[in-house]
This record gives C-alpha cells, sequence and structure tokens, in this order.
C-alpha cells in the first residue's frame, strides 16, 4: 500500500495567481510557509520555516484567487508532486509542488489581512455557547429512543 498525502496550515507568501487552461479549468498557484518551532539541546529557542508550492485546480482555484492574499491563513490537504521540464537553455529543471484537494481559510488576523470577513453575530453566538443550561428534570433512561 502506498500514500502521498501533504497537510500543511500556514501563510500565503504571495498572492494567489490565477490562469485558465486551455479546456477553461482555473487553476491557482501560490506560495504557502510554514515554521518549526524547538529548543536545542543548550535550551535556546529555534526556529525554522519551510516554503511550499502550492496548486489547486476548478472552483477551489478560483475561490482562493477571490478571498486569499499575502499573509492569509490556509489549511491544504493534498499530494506531493515533482514536475520537471527544459528550460530555455536545455538546463533540466525541477519543481515540486502539493497538488490540493482540498483546501480551508484559516483564522482572520487582527487587521483583516485574510480576504474574507467573519459574521458580525460572532460574538454574540460566543457568549451564547459560553453558558449551558440544562433541565432540572431527571432523564429517564426508559424514554431515549435507542
Amino acid at each position: 500500500m502506498y500514500l502521498n498525502k501533504a497537510i500543511i496550515i500556514g501563510n500565503l507568501t504571495r498572492d494567489p495567481e490565477v490562469k485558465a487552461l486551455p479546456s477553461g479549468i482555473k487553476v491557482a498557484s501560490f506560495g504557502v510557509a510554514t515554521n518549526r518551532v524547538w529548543k536545542d539541546k543548550n535550551g535556546v529557542k529555534q526556529e525554522n520555516v519551510d516554503f511550499h508550492n502550492i496548486v489547486v485546480f476548478g472552483r477551489q482555484a478560483e475561490i482562493v484567487g477571490q478571498y486569499m492574499k499575502k499573509g492569509s491563513s490556509i489549511l491544504v490537504e493534498g499530494r506531493m508532486q515533482t514536475r520537471s521540464w527544459d528550460d530555455a537553455a536545455g538546463v533540466k529543471k525541477y519543481r515540486t509542488e502539493i497538488v490540493a484537494d482540498r483546501i480551508q481559510f484559516g483564522p482572520r488576523r487582527e487587521g483583516g489581512t485574510s480576504g474574507y470577513t467573519a459574521p458580525a453575530a460572532e460574538d454574540d453566538n460566543k457568549k451564547a455557547m459560553d453558558t449551558i443550561e440544562y433541565p432540572e428534570e431527571e432523564i429517564n433512561p426508559e424514554d431515549i429512543p435507542f
């Protein structure tokens, strides 16, 4: 059994570039940065940043192009793929990218750097969810339908 699955959560490093294939299908490409933080053997905090090339097709490409921009947080789920081509000088070039099957917008940053806005009633819903009122009567197990 083989598995080619990539899941990353990070921030866009550049605005998505949306193009159309000759068939009319939209394709968006963009970069995502992820970071890893750890302490070395001396207890000093270290950080490493990785940059990922992402490609997404169809309706999701249109949505990414419309709502996401540099700095936006995003979750990408897809597969790894390496392409190769010869450049103008005849040198073979390679590019490894994640071909996204599914994308999901991340949380909006202060200042609204992601391209979408949350509903205004979100704070009211959050306050309502903080308190749960339970019924004071006992629940009879015989009343449960399963």
